[in-house]
C-alpha cells in the first residue's frame, strides 16, 4: 500500500535472530502495516516501516527500511546519519539500525504542523 508522504528517513535494520531472542516469524510491511517503536535516547516512537527491496524481513536479515515517524516533529534536529537505534515491539528488541539517510523528515514536520493548525 502507497503512502501519502515521503519517508522521513532511510536506515539500515537487523533483525535479531530467533534463537537469540528475536521474533518468530517474518515482517511482511508491504501487506500489512507495521508499526513498531523506533527507541533511542531513552525514548520510545511510533514508526511505520517499509522494505522496500524486499518482500518481508525474517529474524537475522539485514534489510534497507524507509520509516516514517507517527509525530516526525518530535524528531527534528535529534536525528543524525550513523546514529543507532533499536525496533522494539513492545518491551521486546526486534532488530538493531543505524540512520543512513534523513528524507523528508523537516518536510513532514512542516505540514503536520500546518495540518495540524487547521
Amino acid at each position: 500500500m502507497p503512502f501519502p508522504y515521503p519517508s522521513d528517513i532511510e536506515a539500515i535494520v537487523t533483525f535479531v535472530p530467533r534463537d537469540e531472542g528475536g521474533r518468530h516469524s517474518w515482517v511482511m510491511p508491504r501487506e500489512v502495516n507495521y508499526i513498531p517503536q523506533f527507541r533511542y535516547q531513552g525514548q520510545s516512537w511510533d514508526t511505520i516501516h517499509e522494505y522496500p527491496d524486499v518482500e518481508y524481513a525474517r529474524p537475522g536479515d539485514t534489510v534497507r527500511a524507509l520509516l516514517r515517524f507517527l509525530m516526525p516533529e518530535r524528531q527534528l534536529g535529534r536525528l543524525h546519519v550513523g546514529m543507532s537505534f533499536e525496533v522494539c515491539e513492545g518491551g521486546k528488541v526486534a532488530a538493531y539500525g543505524t540512520v543512513t539517510k534523513i528524507l523528508a523528515l523537516e518536510q513532514n514536520a512542516r505540514r503536520d504542523k500546518i495540518e495540524g493548525a487547521t
